[in-house]
């Protein structure tokens, strides 16, 4: 019996594509919708079942009559022929428009841009974290091997932290006297911005001479400095107390005030730099030659009975 010959099926030959029809359909769709098709744009009205994947498919491709080689794609060609902006192919930066946007950002929040500053307003679809890595890597038509701080530093904008200038203790000291002459005070590590130098901070100083850093041997803090320089009594290194010596500030705070001190009465005014607050933990944790397990308002209350709602009699001082 003969064998019967299947019919050759013929095949669908799509049509050719071009860029100009392909740029029509892209303004079509913008219009349409508000934003530019991409690959996952679905298929295109216009055509019998084309889709936005396979015109890029095509592009990349050179096929169905599209140039070969051309490095072509669908976000490159929205990109060279749209000005659509895409992250394959961000245009080219300057460090003067960075900076520029940097002041802007600024002005608008009061602080300089890092590389977790988020979006950049000024340039829709930039992002601190984009400008940072194109200026450390050398992309978009930068040198590279720099920063967005190194950026801000190079503009006097902005203190480079990675590159902070050297301390020593002779600045240091100046810097603390200086401080003592202004103020009436030695600084502390909690004593803010230093005066006679803005980008420098009196914490910042301390972690230095801490940890060793900026040329700095380590091992010491801005507390024990003064205290091995200028002679200034340390807070860790108070004299001993004694319940006599308390209970004596807290009779001339009464005195002055018309109520017994607690521990949130601030500094001792007889003693500037004891707090009653500290007197108060010194008494709970047996510091300072203090037996420990008593409080301020229970040493005040056994030898000021009468302050404290007992009867009335006499202050029994130790």
């Amino acid at each position: 019996m003969p064998r019967l010959r299947r019919r050759k099926r013929a095949q669908f030959k799509r049509p050719q594509l071009y860029v100009e029809q392909i740029l029509e359909w892209a303004d079509a769709y913008f219009a349409r919708h508000g934003r530019w098709p991409n690959i996952n744009s679905g298929r295109i009205p216009q055509t019998m079942d084309d889709t936005w994947a396979r015109i890029d498919d095509g592009l990349r491709g050179g096929h169905r009559g599209l140039p070969k080689d051309s490095g072509w794609s669908l976000a490159r060609l929205l990109n060279e022929f749209r000005g659509v902006r895409n992250s394959e192919y961000p245009p080219p930066l300057t460090e003067s428009v960075a900076f520029k946007w940097a002041k802007a950002h600024r002005r608008r929040h009061g602080t300089w841009p890092t590389d977790r500053s988020g979006p950049i307003v000024d340039a829709p679809g930039e992002t601190w974290l984009a400008v940072d890595l194109a200026l450390r890597r050398g992309r978009r038509g930068l040198p590279g091997g720099s920063s967005l701080a190194r950026l801000l530093a190079k503009y006097g904008a902005r203190r480079n932290l990675a590159a902070v200038p050297r301390l020593t203790v002779k600045q240091i000291l100046a810097w603390a006297d200086a401080h003592h002459r202004r103020t009436g005070q030695w600084p502390r590590r909690t004593s803010g911005a230093i005066a006679d130098a803005p980008d420098e901070t009196w914490a910042a100083i301390n972690a230095a001479l801490k940890h060793g850093r900026r040329g700095l041997t380590g091992g010491s803090t801005l507390p024990r400095l003064l205290a091995e320089k200028r002679g200034v009594r340390k807070r860790a290194m108070r004299t001993e107390l004694s319940p006599r010596q308390i209970c004596q500030w807290a009779r001339a705070h009464r005195h002055r005030t018309g109520e017994s001190p607690h521990k949130r009465s601030g500094p001792v005014h007889e003693a500037p730099d004891e707090t009653w607050g500290g007197i108060d933990h010194a008494l709970r944790t047996g510091y300072r030659g203090l037996p420990g397990g008593s409080s301020l308002s229970q040493l005040l209350a056994e030898h000021f009975p009468q302050h404290a709602g007992a009867a009335s009699r006499q202050p029994q001082l130790p």
